[in-house]
């Protein structure tokens, strides 16, 4: 298949593994983060990480949205579905992420609530209309990628006059997350990055240009990345590149889908709808300013929060998972005491075990010891 197979060369990938060797100087280390959960799934599941030089050292970032996704947010969809009498509507992972005193949405429904698992959110926009007499509320999560939906699909319930139809709005934005890292790396004196992978999904949305700001002011090279094993180890080549000439450029390697001005129609939409919110609970993170998205004052009566007087809190997570250090590149999944034991798929303690695109995730399921539990089950 056109744009697959070709970067799944396997000759190809041995020169680029010589041509990293090659450029890596070995009197200097290169620490890079890969914000992108999608590309540490690469990383695992094509055994990268195994042919980099060893002074090469990924780390992987907090990119994705189900994982840093505040339990505080989970509880405000939870009373919804239990307290309010709504169908709550969400994407399939959502559904599994812990909250508060052992609950998720799986188990709210399983205690009476009406939730259920959406493509999009014309879905949940299609429920309300089907279903008058209800109030229908889309849980939006995400990062850019599914932002542009949220938005049309709020336009459109504007348009047709819905009463019944909200979004509790928990959209996330990833150049302020790649600022909040930097900004508590330098901080708590910990090692600074020396470049990141910028996310390939997110990056067709927003375009190449806006992680300008980020390279100049951090001194600090982004290449944005594709999904593919070649992708990765040229990325990853051009910013050893770039670290060896000094350079802090945004460069862009999956130049088939991204473009540097991104994808005009949806960012207009975003913007007609949705407006910065001045500070949001991240999981593992904190609290980042302007980091998150909200309904702008003309959609208000589309915002879940405002419509049922919801008020969020700030809930830790559990004090045995490792799931906030994972996120933010301080530790790595073999390093939570709970992993493999008690945290499983089957049965996980942190987001970072839920979603399909989580580092745990990738963990358990490219990592070379087997594990009983699932294997049996």
């Amino acid at each position: 298949m056109k744009y697959v197979t070709e970067y799944r060369d396997p000759q190809k990938a041995r020169v680029l593994i010589e041509q990293i060797k090659k450029e890596a100087k070995p009197d200097r280390q290169y620490r890079f983060m890969e914000f992108c959960g999608g590309h540490t799934h690469v990383l695992s599941r094509w055994g990268l990480l195994s042919v980099l030089p060893p002074n090469v050292k990924m780390i992987h970032g907090p990119g994705c949205p189900v994982c840093v996704l505040p339990i505080g947010r989970i509880d405000m969809a939870i009373e919804l579905a239990l307290n309010h009498d709504v169908i709550l509507c969400t994407y399939a992972d959502t559904l599994r992420v812990p909250a508060s005193r052992s609950q998720s949405l799986f188990k709210c429904r399983a205690a009476g609530g009406d939730v259920r698992m959406v493509y999009s959110p014309m879905d949940a926009l299609e429920l309300a209309r089907k279903h008058p007499d209800k109030q229908v509320v889309f849980f939006a999560i995400g990062f850019e990628t599914t932002t542009p939906p949220t938005a049309v699909a709020i336009k459109t319930a504007k348009a047709l006059g819905l009463k019944n139809f909200s979004a509790l709005v928990s959209h996330v934005l990833t150049p302020a997350a790649m600022e909040h890292i930097m900004l508590s790396k330098s901080q708590d004196g910990g090692a600074v990055l020396d470049g990141v992978v910028g996310p390939a999904h997110v990056s067709t949305v927003v375009g190449s240009d806006a992680y300008k700001p980020f390279a100049h002011k951090w001194k600090i090279p982004v290449v944005i990345a594709g999904f593919e094993p070649l992708d990765m180890l040229e990325s990853i080549r051009m910013l050893i590149v770039q670290v060896n000439e000094g350079r802090h450029e945004v460069e862009n390697e999956f130049i088939r889908a991204v473009t540097p001005e991104g994808n005009p129609l949806a960012k207009s939409a975003v913007d007609d709808v949705l407006e910065l919110r001045t500070q949001f609970e991240w999981r593992g993170l904190g609290s980042v300013p302007y980091s998150a998205l909200k309904l702008r004052k003309e959609y208000e009566e589309f915002d879940a929060e405002v419509r049922f007087a919801l008020q969020e809190r700030v809930v830790p997570d559990n004090k045995a998972c490792a799931c906030g250090e994972i996120l933010r590149g301080e530790k790595e999944p073999r390093q939570c005491k709970l992993f493999g034991k008690v945290c499983t798929p089957s049965h996980p303690i942190g987001a970072c075990m839920v979603s399909s695109e989580g580092a745990c995730a990738a963990y358990w399921r490219y990592g070379p010891q087997m594990h009983v539990e699932e294997k049996d089950a």
